[in-house]
């Protein structure tokens, strides 16, 4: 199993293009046998849940069966590897530029659509080198408006702690499934991000105690490799 995140960023004239990609790439993605789950997604602007997106930025998150050779750094190559030949000239054709993280599930639960994407796997593990979270839920209707109004604290806080080193903010519909994919110097940092921050604390306690999301998923991977760059640089470099 092969587990990918990439982050695009698409030139601001062809924006969309961007949009239109969300439909148009669900068929080729649908086609590949070779992929068992997979997401596109929007992009916030500030990292974390946000209902401000970034027209610029998107995503891929892919589970794959056979891993895909990434000893060539040549962005369409890696495309066209992980994704299909269509989708990899799509990219190069608007001149996108993409940044992919590698990833190893070690640990979590819940559900994405119904689905464990990535099988069982242990709710806790000793690992704790360098680690990536993915936050994500299914937000209830009735409880929109109180979970926007209390996660932009959280996310503004998650920024300044401890081992933290990137995030980002990503979703497959807007305000309602919302995810927060973030990358930490280890766990037990993140850890204390998590649990001792007490606007965080209570965020969680809201969530369980209002019962804010009709479906949540929480894994941890250990980051394995990047290959591309975000914004000019890779958000990793000299981090694994």
């Amino acid at each position: 199993m092969q587990v990918t995140l990439t982050i695009i960023r698409y030139p601001k004239r062809y924006v969309f293009f961007a949009l239109s990609a969300m439909a148009v790439h669900r068929f080729p993605f649908w086609l590949n046998k070779n992929i068992t789950f997979y997401k596109l997604l929007g992009c916030g602007k500030n990292g974390s849940f946000d209902k401000h997106p970034d027209w610029q930025q998107w995503g891929i998150f892919a589970v794959c069966t056979q891993p895909a050779a990434t000893n060539n750094s040549d962005q369409q190559y890696l495309m066209d590897r992980l994704y299909g030949s269509f989708i990899g000239r799509w990219l190069q054709f608007f001149k996108c530029e993409t940044w992919t993280i590698f990833l190893e599930p070690i640990e979590g639960h819940g559900q994405w659509d119904g689905r464990e994407p990535f099988g069982k796997i242990a709710k806790n593990t000793s690992y704790d080198g360098p680690v990536a979270t993915l936050t994500r839920a299914t937000i209830r209707l009735t409880k929109l408006n109180t979970f926007w109004k209390n996660v932009n604290g959280v996310a503004a806080k998650m920024n300044r702690a401890d081992g933290f080193i990137t995030s980002i903010g990503i979703g497959e519909m807007p305000f309602v499934k919302q995810a927060t994919f973030s990358v930490w110097q280890s766990k037990e940092l993140m850890k204390q991000f998590a649990y001792q921050l007490r606007e965080h604390t209570e965020v969680i306690r809201k969530t369980r105690q209002e019962n804010w999301y009709s479906e949540e998923m929480f894994v941890r991977f250990k980051p394995l490799k990047t290959v591309g760059t975000l914004k000019g640089s890779d958000p990793l470099a000299g981090k694994l």
